[in-house]
């Protein structure tokens, strides 16, 4: 599989604050996990470490040492080519490199999800939706550019509605449905031409996404048809065929049905119009911006 590529700005800050560099995925290692300090149930020879802290918000000093710990290692088992539990904003996923076509042929398999349901694309901010010379053309160039017009400078997927719509609705507990471009791997939902986008409002995450370099597939930490997990505890069955979990406490209080929901699935892919393919989490907030601010209609 190819590499991760070597990333800039924001992306380089933060590797370099964790002292990593860029480097290629390879295969699988054996399973590896982080033990909390206070006593968890764990898998026998398991070891966990819970993220310093609240999970959802990046550690300060002291306590950064955790943090830096385990961003390491998450990152070094995603270029190892593993399968990786990590906390978001309304679940605890399962995360791979969606360049390597191996670690999503995993991802499936240990699952039980059924082939012709996608994952989507974690990404660490709205500007990775972006190539890195849009934001030089419109900043510097073009300031009167409309969003309407920048697909023709998206990466990962074909975005027809406005950058502000985005960054509206992102971070946070939505994915957005887009048209896919030639630069996903091709064995990354290659049954469907659209992509599902999710950037989660969760400090680890996003800082993991921005040091490894390149985008992640991210789905539920669960077994397919089980009910979702708010805490590492829920999908302990699942730790033998993982490489890493990363505990980073309880996802809200733990307990919320509304939690285990999920994200707001939104399909964006036909200009002016919205679709809900999964009312999730934050329905009525997401439509509201859809219909209100940006005048968008729905599909059906």
């Amino acid at each position: 599989m190819s590499p991760a590529r070597p990333c800039r700005g924001m992306r380089a800050a933060v590797a370099a604050s964790v002292g990593l560099s860029e480097g290629p995925a390879g295969s699988a290692r054996r399973g590896r996990l982080l033990r909390p300090p206070s006593p968890a149930p764990a898998a026998p020879g398991a070891r966990l470490l819970r993220l310093p802290g609240s999970g959802a918000v990046r550690a300060a000093n002291p306590e950064r040492a955790g943090w830096t710990e385990a961003l390491r290692a998450a990152v070094a088992e995603l270029r190892a080519g593993a399968v990786v539990a990590v906390p978001t904003d309304t679940l605890y996923g399962l995360a791979c490199s969606a360049s390597c076509s191996a670690a999503l042929g995993a991802v499936y398999r240990l699952k039980g999800r059924s082939e012709d349901k996608p994952l989507a694309v974690c990404l660490g901010r709205v500007a990775d939706v972006y190539r890195s010379d849009y934001h030089l053309e419109w900043d510097q160039q073009r300031p009167f550019i409309l969003g309407w017009i920048c697909a023709l400078f998206s990466r990962y997927c074909h975005v027809r509605v406005p950058e502000g719509l985005l960054k509206d609705l992102l971070p946070g507990p939505v994915t957005l449905v887009l048209e896919r471009s030639k630069e996903l791997n091709k064995d990354l939902n290659p049954f469907t031409p659209l992509v599902g986008i999710r950037i989660p409002d969760h400090a680890f995450i996003q800082d993991l996404v921005q040091v490894f370099g390149g985008p992640l597939a991210l789905t539920s930490a669960n077994l397919s048809s089980q009910a979702s997990s708010l805490n590492v505890e829920e999908f302990q069955d699942l730790w033998p065929q993982l490489s890493l979990v990363i505990d980073g406490g309880p996802i809200g209080d733990g307990q919320s049905s509304e939690y285990r929901l999920g994200s707001t699935v939104v399909d964006l892919s036909v200009p002016g119009k919205f679709g809900i393919l999964r009312p999730g989490c934050a329905l009525e907030s997401t439509t509201a911006i859809l219909q209100q601010k940006y005048g968008l209609l729905p599909s059906h």
